[in-house]
């Protein structure tokens, strides 16, 4: 396992242990999280902010995108209105420590649902579904995966994508980053090669920069959840967000807001 590697597991593991031994989950069973939300009639969103189309900063200094169109709908369930949110800046490597804390009541932030994140937070059902792809330079020999060998390859820290190409392709280098825009640049000066990510996130760099491209193959299947703090205190809060969810995507909302952000 290279460095990052490494590193990316050290921060796992010590996030659990954080969450275990001194977060506790056993106090939160008697605080109920949805009733504490009902009760101050606000509910604190983390977001990314960097990562458009799904939440960012417009000219005129607004928060929007498809997590955001989201979230206003998810708080029209749960306290009433989509005004009464709060939303918490989150990063893909701190997003899961907001949450445990309560820093944030939930988490849409394009956060892929996997055994290991569930052994941290607890995540609702699924609100859509990515792909891992590969953002290059128009003008890249590189086709597939099996041409990053020996390449270096970025990947945002906290996300997935590190651990899927360790996996498929382990002869590549993996160089992390703190943000998309931080990787982009990176790509665009020659500093690294390829960009893996989400394609709902890297297909906003292929439509507003010919001279970087998506390629068409998908290497992973990444399904989108709501993340929320573990404890039975929670249980609750699940019951609505998916009933949330399942009454969003039966009316279509969820498909017009996908639309609306991403396209077909």
């Amino acid at each position: 396992m290279n460095k990052l590697g490494i590193t990316l597991s050290l921060i796992f593991l010590s996030l659990v242990a954080f969450y275990l031994l001194v977060l506790k989950p056993e106090k939160y069973v008697q605080k109920d999280v949805y009733e504490t939300i009902k009760h101050t009639g606000i509910i604190k969103v983390g977001v990314n902010t960097d990562s458009k189309p799904f939440a960012f900063y417009n000219e005129k200094g607004e928060l929007e995108g498809y997590d955001i169109d989201l979230s206003k709908r998810i708080a029209e369930y749960l306290v009433g209105s989509s005004h009464n949110i709060k939303y918490i800046p989150v990063t893909p490597s701190d997003r899961l420590l907001k949450i445990s804390t309560g820093e944030a009541d939930i988490v849409i932030a394009t956060m892929t649902i996997t055994p290991q994140r569930k052994e941290i937070v607890e995540f609702s059902i699924p609100y859509d579904v990515a792909g891992q792809a590969l953002l290059v330079k128009s003008t890249s020999s590189i086709t597939s995966i099996a041409d990053l060998s020996g390449l270096n390859v970025g990947v945002i820290w906290g996300t997935t994508a590190e651990k899927n190409m360790t996996n498929i392709m382990p002869s590549a280098s993996i160089i992390g980053f703190k943000s998309y825009n931080d990787a982009y640049k990176a790509l665009k000066s020659g500093k690294i090669d390829a960009i893996t990510s989400d394609d709902t996130i890297l297909s906003r760099f292929a439509t507003s920069d010919n001279q970087v491209k998506l390629l068409p193959k998908r290497y992973s299947r990444e399904p989108y959840g709501i993340g929320f703090r573990k404890g039975k205190g929670s249980d609750k809060l699940r019951e609505e967000l998916n009933e949330a969810i399942s009454d969003l995507k039966q009316k279509n909302v969820i498909n017009s807001i996908h639309k609306k952000w991403l396209g077909n």
